[in-house]
């Protein structure tokens, strides 16, 4: 009885359906001002306090992965807002390192890329899958949040490696990697790279693209910015990215089909005509 209890109890906790939305046109847009925002609040909060930065980026981290595991299908508000989190926490993590302990950008990001590694490896081992129409449990869920934060930590390093270390300064560094969220897109198209590391090249890059520009519109002209504010920006992509998430809600956008998130197949780069799904490897 005892036994039998439990294995209820678990059941009632693990997911009915996919965790995370449809890759479509959407979801890079949403994705990219998620990085950008991230960027910017983390940066405005650390003007002030980082006690209370650090307070406020880790307690909405918590809060926001607590309420998504809490859900049990894919809610774009749910689960945008655990993006953000992460966003925002992943930045702060990346920026500690370098500030707080004196690590260079070089190796934050060699840091970060072996972490990276590290999840996706043991995610493949023990799932034999990377695909994010896989998350259908509790345990791929748990892999695929650890996979998102690792990846913004990785991003945000790479976007300071770049405008800094290598010299290339906020907007430049934005044209450059959004010329680099391209190679995964043609080659998953043209040359038939499999779908699932195209899609994980492109999640990383959205990072230092997005928060590349944002610093860009809001950094001071002394650093080559544009001067708006961080906290400026960090409004404006927070009203941009309501927007497009109470749209989702209320059109049903993104949400998968339960036969494409049964199937556990590979997700798609992003399109031009919004997305495709390619088969992968359970």
């Amino acid at each position: 009885m005892r036994g039998s209890a439990e294995v209820s109890r678990s059941r009632r906790r693990e997911p009915l359906a996919a965790k995370v939305p449809e890759v479509t046109a959407l979801f890079w847009v949403v994705k990219i001002l998620t990085t950008g925002m991230g960027e910017a609040t983390s940066d405005f909060l650390a003007n002030g306090s980082l006690a209370v930065a650090g307070a406020v980026g880790f307690g909405g981290f918590c809060f926001a992965l607590w309420l998504q595991f809490r859900v049990r299908r894919y809610y774009p508000a749910v689960y945008w807002l655990a993006a953000v989190a992460v966003a925002v926490f992943g930045t702060m993590a990346a920026d500690g390192l370098h500030v707080g302990l004196g690590i260079p950008y070089y190796g934050t990001v060699s840091l970060y890329a072996a972490f990276l590694i590290v999840v996706l490896v043991t995610w493949y081992r023990s799932e034999g899958t990377l695909s994010i129409h896989s998350i259908t449990t509790r345990r791929r869920e748990l892999f695929y949040w650890c996979t998102v934060l690792a990846t913004f930590a990785l991003g945000t390093a790479l976007g300071d490696f770049a405008a800094t270390t290598v010299g290339l300064g906020f907007l430049d560094s934005g044209i450059t990697f959004t010329v680099l969220i391209a190679v995964p897109l043609v080659a998953w198209w043209k040359f038939r790279l499999n779908a699932i590391p195209a899609f994980w090249f492109a999640y990383v890059v959205t990072r230092p693209l997005g928060a590349s520009f944002a610093d860009y519109l809001g950094k001071p002209h002394s650093l080559g910015g544009l001067d708006y504010g961080d906290g400026t920006v960090a409004l404006a992509a927070s009203v941009v990215i309501v927007a497009l998430v109470g749209w989702a809600m209320a059109t049903g956008h993104g949400v998968q089909r339960p036969a494409t998130a049964d199937a556990g197949t590979a997700t798609a780069v992003p399109a031009a005509s919004g997305a495709g799904v390619s088969p992968g490897r359970r």
